[in-house]
């Protein structure tokens, strides 16, 4: 069985505990809490029992500890994350609200979150997906070209290039969203937007369209993979369309539980399964993190996967 690997941000969060509670009040945070979205995407691949490594950067530090420790322990490849002695950890502040929107406070440009080796010192055998998030490639135009000649690495000894759009408006400013996205999307074989994201991408707003317009411009692309919370997903191939229900939970805190449904689905292909099957993995996978609070949190493993699956008939 092969292998995913990832690249981008790794941080730490520290979050607000309850909903309505601005940043700009003073008050209670809860933290240091291991996140970074490429972060906890490929430490959700790991807990579902695949290999998996990482290529970031952390601080010599507290936080650099907090969160490199969990994804080893979870059993991460880190040969890749460099510890940097003068600069510190990235970190993330979250906040909540009644309506299930967050805001955020990055501290990532100029940290070690942005570093990664050279390219030369990293070996890249036998890796299936290589899967990139739309956050990292937004955070400055250095780290978005060095992760870009890393995906064409990763492309050219054959790994499928996965990608999650999940923008942050927080990260973006003024950038050109489609100067920074193309790129990717011309090597991306499997697409993970949300509803909002597909639109903005496809410059549409009816869904159907908007994927037939991605699948026209982009020879490479074989899913698209939309995620709608608690409205379920939507598999596209280029011949059919599955519809999936949402798995119902009660929602703690949603941060992460996005990445954590591209781990199941990604995860899932890597085990052989059927496309409707990697679905409900992923949803099963993403409503556990959502369980939870914490990004990178959730009783997510084979066994829960599988005791879940049984209770949907497909065990």
């Amino acid at each position: 069985m092969g292998s995913i690997w990832t690249m981008g941000e790794i941080l730490v969060e520290i979050m607000r505990p309850g909903t309505e509670m601005p940043f700009h009040l003073t008050g209670e945070f809860v933290g240091p809490l291991p996140s970074g979205a490429p972060a906890i995407f490929i430490d959700t691949v790991a807990k579902l029992g695949h290999k998996a490594g990482i290529i970031g950067g952390v601080g010599n530090d507290g936080f650099g500890r907090n969160v490199l420790e969990r994804l080893k322990r979870d059993g991460v490849n880190c040969e890749n994350v460099l510890v940097v002695n003068d600069k510190a950890t990235a970190v993330a502040f979250v906040a909540y609200f009644e309506d299930g929107s967050r805001k955020y406070i990055f501290h990532v440009d100029g940290t070690p979150a942005v570093m990664t080796p050279s390219l030369k010192e990293m070996q890249i055998r036998g890796v299936d997906f290589f899967h990139i998030m739309g956050c990292s490639l937004s955070i400055n135009e250095k780290f978005r070209k060095k992760i870009m000649e890393t995906v064409d690495v990763f492309y050219q000894n054959r790994a499928h290039i996965t990608f999650d759009p999940n923008i942050r408006v927080e990260l973006l400013g003024n950038r050109d969203i489609y100067e920074i996205f193309t790129p990717i999307m011309e090597k991306c074989s499997i697409f993970f937007p949300g509803v909002d994201e597909l639109r903005f991408i496809s410059n549409g707003n009816d869904l159907q369209a908007c994927v037939d317009n991605l699948f026209e411009r982009y020879d490479l692309l074989e899913l698209i993979i939309l995620k709608k919370g608690k409205n379920g997903s939507t598999i596209y191939s280029r011949k059919k369309k599955i519809e999936l229900p949402a798995f119902e939970v009660v929602e703690v805190d949603p941060t992460g539980a996005g990445d954590c449904f591209d781990a199941g689905f990604l995860s899932a292909l890597l085990e052989g399964k059927d496309l409707f099957t990697a679905g409900k993995i992923a949803t099963i996978t993403g409503a556990l993190n959502a369980a939870s609070f914490g990004p990178m949190e959730g009783k997510i493993g084979p066994k829960t996967i599988k005791e879940m699956l049984e209770r949907e008939g497909l065990g």
